[in-house]
């Protein structure tokens, strides 16, 4: 994507603005589709329209053409009918309202999550490891998957694990309050992405050549460390009550080891390769702030 391109984001959100901006600063235009895009930073410019509506088309007429387009939301519930309709109800009335259109699209790019793999016992996971999701948010991201990948244009879907950043300091408090805790036994791996990353992973892979462009990638940082480690390095970082285990707590069911091996191969490198660079940032924020 050396030339300037105009990207549709669907569900332009917290992974998607982030990426939006990036686009801008890199000379490309970025379209921001929400139902309510009014808060959108400048750079990214608002489409007002809903997923699901039958006058998508209508609204991506107005705002088009697109020659690349992510697809980003997020469920407005919690419900499988709620997950249903937005990962998958939604992105079939889009690549329906994009073919009557006519747009030129030449990528689309599915935000998938690694919850569609089940438990593996603590072992790695990558591309190639068959899908078993234990929720009906995982099997609602493989039906969404196959919708992605069944486009009309060269598509992949990218499997994000845990994202933070920004904003998102909901560990931090619970370390900082001394309510962090973790289980008995062997490690509960954690798997996680810098918000930064996961926008920075998605304009590498609409930057890639076709021919390099896999249907599948997983989107975590290039260390999966236990969730005790990130638990006692907050701590000892915030100079806070030191995590403690808890035999009460319920293991994770779906604990597993994700690598992006493939991801790092392909040329992309992480602004933060580990939670320490990611958390280490956002508490000096906070002291700075202070």
């Amino acid at each position: 994507m050396t030339d300037p391109s105009t990207v549709l984001i669907a569900g332009c959100g917290y992974v998607g603005t982030r990426l939006g901006l990036d686009l801008a600063d890199a000379g490309h235009y970025a379209v921001g589709l929400r139902r309510s895009p009014s808060e959108l930073p400048a750079g990214i410019r608002p489409l007002t329209a809903d997923l699901t509506s039958p006058e998508l088309p209508e609204a991506l007429s107005a705002a088009g053409p697109f020659q690349q387009v992510v697809y980003a939301t997020a469920a407005d519930g919690g419900t499988p009918e709620a997950y249903h309709r937005a990962y998958v109800e939604g992105l079939e009335n889009l690549i329906a309202a994009l073919e009557t259109g006519a747009h030129p699209v030449s990528r689309l790019l599915f935000v998938s999550s690694t919850g569609v793999y089940g438990d593996h016992g603590g072992g790695e996971v990558d591309e190639s490891t068959p899908t078993a999701p234990e929720s009906f948010r995982g099997a609602v991201m493989v039906e969404a998957e196959s919708v992605a990948l069944s486009a009309p244009w060269p598509s992949a879907a990218l499997r994000l694990g845990g994202i933070y950043g920004p904003g998102r300091t909901r560990i931090l408090d619970r370390v900082r309050a001394g309510e962090a805790r973790f289980t008995s036994g062997p490690p509960i791996w954690s798997n996680r992405i810098h918000r930064d990353d996961a926008a920075g992973a998605l304009a590498h892979l609409l930057a890639l050549p076709a021919e390099e462009l896999d249907p599948v990638w997983l989107g975590v940082d290039a260390e999966p460390v236990p969730l005790r480690e990130i638990y006692r390095w907050l701590a000892r970082r915030l100079d806070a009550p030191e995590p403690r285990e808890d035999p009460s707590l319920r293991r994770d069911r779906s604990n597993k080891r994700c690598i992006s091996r493939k991801l790092q191969e392909s040329g992309y490198e992480f602004l933060y390769p580990s939670f320490r660079e990611g958390y280490g940032e956002m508490i000096e924020a906070e002291e700075h702030a202070g």
